[in-house]
């Protein structure tokens, strides 16, 4: 093959142009990996960790008022300041009861900690034995969030985290069944 204008080839053009593409694709993941572990949550070496009877304070998250996504963004708060989260997923049924946390083990102060970490006014001691965990979270509709986690706002993100892309506006609305 001849060499076009400047001497090259038509492949190497084109070879030159994935190898930029490919080269730019990684640095924009590795951009927003880099931002996400610069987060507002500590780390495991930097979180207290929080005890129970049997260890580590273990709680199971759930979602019981139907509200989408509410019970990873709990899951990630709590993870974040130390407690064990050891289930987190979607409750048997809905309701429109508020959120409560529920001392499993006899340890309200245990409890406390949870709901104080998640900005819950409601704590109740039920325990049971038949549960491998030391609190029970079941967030209902009128959660919105734990009280530290404040979403930043598009301007505050590095132009390279892809994240910001897939930021929910608004809540959804509840769901009944």
């Amino acid at each position: 093959m001849e060499p076009l204008i400047g001497g090259s080839t038509v492949g190497q053009r084109i070879r030159v142009l994935v190898l930029l593409l490919v080269l730019s694709g990684v640095g924009l993941l590795l951009g927003s990996f880099v931002s996400q572990r610069g987060g507002e949550t500590l780390g495991p070496e930097q979180s207290p960790v929080m005890r129970g009877p049997q260890g580590r304070v273990r709680v199971e998250v759930l979602n019981a008022g139907g509200v989408s996504g509410v019970a990873g963004d709990a899951t990630r708060s709590l993870r974040g300041a130390g407690f064990d989260v050891v289930g987190f997923g979607n409750a048997g049924t809905y309701s429109e009861e508020p959120s409560v946390v529920m001392d499993r083990v006899g340890i309200m102060e245990t409890a406390r900690l949870v709901a104080q970490t998640l900005g819950i006014a409601q704590v109740r001691s039920e325990p049971d034995s038949t549960l491998f965990v030391d609190v029970t979270v079941r967030l209902g509709p009128d959660w919105t969030g734990p009280p530290s986690m404040v979403e930043k706002d598009e301007e505050d993100s590095p132009w390279w985290d892809l994240r910001r892309f897939f930021r929910r506006s608004d809540p959804p609305k509840p769901t009944s069944r």
